[in-house]
């Protein structure tokens, strides 16, 4: 590793003050180096951090830390954030089954002001605490760090809209770097990036920092300045297509400052120290580039958001096998191909083109293909609109964003009962990205509402059928699959569709029966080799194959049911349902995710722990059975 003299010495943020100011470049420099390494051995998200390490310092540097409160929108830039605060000796834990979390975790340090995975809470949060803060009768301060893609939320505006009318000392830190995941899409970020935009207000900053000091010291010179300033806006207006636009911020009753080179540590602390005596709400409009210092990333953002651990050479003696397609691969080949047998089929994404399989879709049908941005409560909304109008829309969306939508999914889409299939990717445990990301409460959310459609394929060749099934159907859908790969199912070709609510039975035993849902399909089948139990694909969570559920309970002593859900709500409440409804008393095993926040980690070992592996369902309903 390289050498890091200076980051050697700062165990604390405290310890980052005692340095002189002409000493940040050089601490910034190491940070990236460390971070380069660090990140390379453990994997996770990469040219984010990159692209924040002089803020990080510049922002840890003037502000008092922990007193004052630095809030991380999502937490994709939160590790240099973490190796400045007593946490760089746990780098090579990050996202690892007891390490460090990937995001800021509030019982992880007390540097950690606010927890977070998804994106567009970080100005409310620090609002928040500024407001309990002035009430309290404190005077720290609050700084919410957010990237201009989680600019695009409404939740962000929601926040500005309710700050800006406050009588409140907040400071927004915009980290500019033209880049969510993907590319940027939408009116606002083409506004940031608007050369006009960033120059003019690159003028005005200079000629405030430049005069500033003198005007304060000469009788109305400050206020022939501000008029001044007012009319230069007001040329700019008149002269481009922007108007109004220019003063967004200002608008919304922000003080606007920038923008600021996020790569100059020594410019960012004399802003910032000016910035943090200010009273009332403050943004502060940083440009910075995603990737910084690394030229890979650099040059590919998209493919450098995040990365893997670093891997030894291939043993290149021995032909590899094929690598098996994700369920993710699988939903993207069921989305080109589908298309092109109905021309009304739409997709949409929230900010997620990669992550959901759609690239080759985009390159396809582009004008079919709609990306959002980060806003996801109006892509549901939007689907609908599309949906009433004869459009097919399918909105591909991760299960943990979709809890973000849930408003929108009850009264825009299923209420009126319009044909919207939601592809709900990374259902159950999803490992390193730990609980904010997990996608373990779906079945529980969507069971509930009425008209909703819910499949559950068990593998990936059941993902495609499964995915044409509920298609097919003229009422909302959901196919929820895990992320990763399956079981190396061959995947059909065609189209083909199979009856809605309608289970298969896998295997036949006897005295136990195993209702397994989705992923939890092959562990049962495992499970019950040893156990000589029979064991149910049950497809379908809503509406449930009712009669194999009577037919399981007649013929068998004991029911299990599986899934990689929480267990209150989920499928096997369903299942006790039916019972209940039909007076049958039976024995009945809820395998489930227990009233718990998942941890991070390998997943295989989370659903051990969990009891949701081959080995440890054995385990359990053998102990159930004893009992």
């Amino acid at each position: 590793m390289s050498p890091t003299p200076l980051l050697d010495t700062i165990k604390l943020p405290c310890d980052l003050r005692l340095l002189n100011k002409t000493e940040l470049p050089q601490l910034s420099a190491e940070l990236r180096d460390f971070l380069l390494e660090s990140v390379s051995k453990t994997g996770g998200h990469f040219a984010s951090n990159l692209g924040a390490v002089e803020l990080t310092v510049a922002l840890h540097y003037v502000y008092h830390t922990p007193e004052d409160h630095l809030v991380w929108d999502v937490g994709h830039q939160s590790y240099p954030h973490k190796i400045l605060t007593g946490r760089r000796d746990r780098m090579g834990s990050m996202r690892q089954y007891g390490g460090l979390a990937g995001f800021p975790k509030r019982s992880e340090s007390e540097y950690d002001d606010f927890g977070v995975g998804h994106s567009s809470t970080s100005i409310g949060a620090a609002l928040g605490m500024a407001v309990a803060d002035k009430l309290a009768g404190r005077s720290n301060r609050s700084v919410a760090v957010i990237g201009d893609g989680a600019m695009t939320a409404g939740q962000a505006f929601e926040a500005l809209n309710n700050a800006g009318d406050m009588d409140i000392d907040l400071l927004v830190v915009l980290n500019d770097n033209e880049m969510s995941i993907s590319p940027n899409v939408g009116a606002f970020p083409k506004y940031l990036a608007s050369n006009v935009v960033r120059d003019m207000h690159g003028v005005l900053s200079t000629i405030k920092n430049q005069t500033s000091k003198v005007f304060d010291k000469l009788p109305g010179a400050m206020e022939i300045a501000q008029k001044v300033e007012h009319k230069i806006k007001s040329i700019a207006n008149e002269g481009n297509h922007i108007k109004q636009s220019l003063s967004l911020f200002e608008n919304f009753g922000f003080e606007y400052t920038g923008p600021v080179d996020g790569h100059n540590v020594e410019q960012l602390v004399d802003v910032l120290s000016e910035l943090r005596g200010k009273k009332g709400p403050q943004l502060l409009h940083v440009i910075t580039k995603k990737g910084n210092g690394y030229k890979l990333a650099e040059s590919d953002p998209v493919k450098y958001h995040a990365i893997g651990k670093a891997t030894p050479a291939p043993d290149t003696s021995k032909p590899a096998a094929p690598a098996k397609p994700t369920y993710t691969q699988v939903f993207g080949q069921w989305l080109v191909d589908q298309a092109a047998a109905d021309e009304r089929l739409v997709a949409i994404t929230p900010a997620m083109r990669e992550g959901s399989g759609l690239v080759e879709f985009e390159q396809k049908f582009p004008e079919r293909y709609f990306d959002v941005g980060i806003a996801e409560q109006h892509a549901v909304t939007f689907a609908a609109g599309l949906a009433c109008q004869g459009a097919k829309p399918v909105v591909a969306i991760y299960s943990t964003f979709l809890q973000r939508a849930y408003d929108q999914l009850v009264h825009d889409v299923a209420l009126q009962n319009l044909p919207v299939m939601f592809a709900v990717d990374r259902a159950g445990i999803v490992g390193a990205d730990g609980p904010t990301h997990a996608g373990v409460y779906d079945l529980s959310f969507l069971r509930c509402i009425p008209n909703v459609v819910i499949a559950a394929p068990s593998d990936e060749a059941e993902c495609r059928l499964l995915l044409s099934t509920c298609y097919a159907l003229d009422v909302p859908s959901a196919v929820r699959y895990p992320r990763g790969s399956g079981c190396g199912a061959a995947v059909p070709q065609n189209l083909a569709a199979v009856p809605v609510g309608k289970g298969v039975l896998r295997r036949s035993g006897k005295q136990t029966a195993i209702l397994a849902f989705g992923s939890m399909v092959a562990p049962a089948l495992a499970a019950a080799e040893n156990l000589d139990a029979t064991v149910a694909d049950m497809r379908f969570v809503k509406p449930l194959d009712e009669a194999l559920i009577l037919q399981l309970a007649d013929e068998h002593d004991y029911l299990v049911c599986a899934e990689e859900n929480a267990e209150q709500g989920g499928a096997g409440s369903a299942v006790l349902e039916v019972l209940a409804k039909h007076k049958i008393c039976k024995p009945v095993l809820l395998a489930a995710i227990e009233d718990t926040v998942t941890g991070h980690g390998d997943p295989a070992r989370l659903l051990d722990e969990l009891g949701l592996s081959a080995a440890a369902l054995e385990k359990q309903i053998r102990g159930w059975l004893a009992d």
